[in-house]
């Protein structure tokens, strides 16, 4: 017998319908590209989708058509996700960080009919437009006072072009399992693949996350994503925050430490999210000024491991607690959550904070295992290194266009290549890529680790981890180092400092100091770069001693 419930779509839509009809009033504040601080709100913020949505159907964009965006976290680019689903059409999410031959690469791949774009953007796209073999016209986010004077074929002002519509529009109703949203993979080895969301995925996705013990996001709450919309579906936030009806305080292309510091103070934000390298520019900032937030309770950290010394300072300088989340493209993006559970929350602090460091445990949507190289479940015991797998409704099963071939093992996980552990409580700790992991006498040694360990001496600002190949071990460890301003650390001082904080033969065979570390266009370590600028370095204990 079947359930005698409502058939009701999950579909993106319904999301700003939800938010508009809830909480018509609540403030959504942009930094914008043009440079003032604008203010909309979410019933504003539909009208408008309605509009873009009209304009979309004029143009003949219909169901299952791809429309790109290049552009930062601003209202404007709220309003094109909903009015391009809205209408039943494909986002996707260009990364701006890629390099040229990438974006032409995914804009093609994806069959792209239009291109939103914001101002800072057009002369890097004028230099491509005549690669994009399907791209109709191009969209430029700003109003006519802005409007450059652009060589782009059928560039349109934005602000022209979705104030000439009425907004008597209805969405176009589509199957939830319709794709939605393509986002690719970074792609640092080979071309990028594409991730195809669907409205469900989305909106069961947005539902997880804003679960307690993950975002957490409420009506109270003053959200700033400052992960962009362009990296790994945005993380939920354009979904989760206004399902919650938080306000949102979007920061366009100003990520520094001072602007971040800037706009957290002047809107009171709760809880903001994004990688480590923007929280450690916003905390040297916060250093050298002494600078107090006191509004912000709740800071979201992913993309890659959280130094140890990151946590201990938001949470005792600035009081604001500090959630390790994971996740991937492939994911929605969000997998797991360092909220913590009674068995950990009364631990010293210094002993919970070291839990904090791990990418915790999983949403519900989301049930993990880790498995040897032959597909054996490897146990959860907090010790057990193994390949990390995952299934859910908002993980992929297949990219775009069947790139990559066969993406699931037997039992429909797929395969993250990430090298982890869990541990008895389901808190999950990722050691390495498969690709990174140092492979050293027959043992593995945890690339992230070092690199956490690294970054918490005073005087070092960035580190990364490669292996490199070693005569009688296979692999030894290179710390490769970034010092910070002013300060100039021996080998020895840094050596001294991991001594005695982990394995005698896990410590580096050499360090050495450069000005810069290649970041990826999702603000990752490079390693394949660094591997290749390090493929002749010769280890000092390769003719020495271990």
């Amino acid at each position: 017998m079947r359930g005698l419930m409502q058939e009701w779509p999950l579909l993106c839509h319904t999301i700003i319908d939800h938010a508009a009809r809830n909480h018509p009033d609540r403030r959504i504040a942009t930094r914008s590209v043009e440079g003032p601080i604008v203010s909309t709100t979410y019933g504003a913020v539909r009208q408008r989708a309605l509009k873009v949505a009209q304009r979309l159907a004029g143009m003949s964009i219909r169901a299952g058509d791809r429309v790109g965006t290049l552009a930062w976290n601003t209202a404007r680019h709220m309003e094109v996700w909903y009015g391009i689903t809205g209408v039943g059409a494909i986002y996707h999410t260009v990364n701006p960080r890629l390099f040229h031959d990438q974006i032409t690469y995914i804009i093609n791949h994806a069959e792209d009919r239009l291109l939103f774009l914001d101002l800072n953007f057009v002369e890097q796209v004028e230099k491509l437009a005549e690669t994009l073999k399907t791209v109709e016209a191009f969209i430029v986010l700003t109003d006519r006072e802005n409007m450059p004077d652009t060589s782009l074929k059928n560039a349109i002002c934005y602000e022209d072009w979705v104030t000439g519509a009425d907004g008597d529009f209805a969405w176009v109703e589509v199957d939830e399992n319709a794709g939605c949203g393509i986002c690719y993979t970074s792609g640092t080895t080979g071309h990028p693949k594409g991730v195809v969301y669907s409205h469900r995925s989305n909106v069961l996705h947005a539902l997880s996350v804003n679960m307690a013990d993950f975002f957490g996001c409420s009506v109270k709450d003053v959200v700033m994503p400052v992960v962009p919309m362009f990296h790994a579906n945005g993380w939920s936030l354009a979904f989760s925050a206004p399902m919650a009806g938080s306000e949102m305080v979007m920061p366009g292309r100003n990520l520094d430490g001072e602007s971040l510091c800037s706009l957290i103070n002047e809107f009171g934000v709760t809880m903001s999210a994004g990688v480590p390298t923007v929280w450690l520019g916003l905390q040297h900032y916060l250093q050298e000024t002494g600078k107090k937030m006191p509004s912000l309770r709740r800071l979201v950290i992913g993309g890659s491991a959280v130094p140890f010394s990151s946590i201990r300072f938001f949470e005792e300088e600035q009081d604001a607690h500090v959630l390790h989340a994971w996740g991937m493209t492939e994911m929605s993006p969000i997998g797991t959550f360092g909220s913590l559970k009674p068995e950990y929350a009364a631990l010293p602090r210094e002993e919970r904070y070291a839990v904090q460091t791990k990418q915790g445990h999983s949403l519900y949507t989301v049930e993990m295992k880790i498995t040897d190289d032959d597909g054996n479940r490897l146990p959860w015991d907090g010790k057990t290194f193994g390949r990390l797998k995952c299934k859910g409704p908002a993980v992929a099963k297949a990219y775009f266009k069947g790139e990559g071939g066969e993406v699931l093992d037997a039992e429909g996980f797929f395969d993250t290549g990430d090298v982890a552990t869990i541990d008895e409580n389901g808190y999950m700790n990722i050691t390495d890529r498969a690709k990174d992991v140092i492979k050293s006498g027959g043992e593995w040694i945890s690339s992230i680790e070092l690199e956490n360990l690294a970054v918490g001496h005073p005087d070092v600002a960035e580190a990364a981890v490669i292996g490199l190949h070693h005569p009688k071990w296979d692999e030894r460890p290179l710390l490769v180092i970034v010092a910070k301003d002013g300060k100039s650390p021996a080998k020895e001082d840094i050596l001294g400092f991991m001594t005695d904080k982990v394995a005698k033969w896990w410590l580096p065979d050499d360090i050495v100091f450069v000005d810069e570390i290649p970041p990826t266009a999702t603000g990752k370590i490079q390693k394949t770069e660094l591997r290749k600028q390090f493929a002749d370095y010769t280890l000092p204990t390769v003719d020495g001693p271990r």
